[in-house]
């Protein structure tokens, strides 16, 4: 009696992690496109830093470069 109550409270809480796991997934796929959407925006976000880093660093070359001839 004992090994089919325990048996049948593993299959309940398997049906139940089961069925938390289906509700779960439309959440999850949302999640999953709102993560991409975050990756891109960082990734813009880094690579417009990147170009303004990049166009200061060449300014400083240039006044390095103009103030030496005097």
């Amino acid at each position: 009696m004992k090994a089919f109550l325990v048996g049948l409270l593993v299959i309940l809480g398997v049906s139940l992690l089961a069925g938390l796991g289906v509700l779960l997934f439309p959440f999850l796929l949302v999640l999953g496109f709102a993560i991409r959407i975050l990756v891109l925006v960082l990734i813009c976000l880094f690579s417009i830093w990147l170009v303004g880093k990049l166009v200061l660093i060449l300014i400083e070359a240039l006044k390095r470069k103009e103030q030496k001839p005097v």
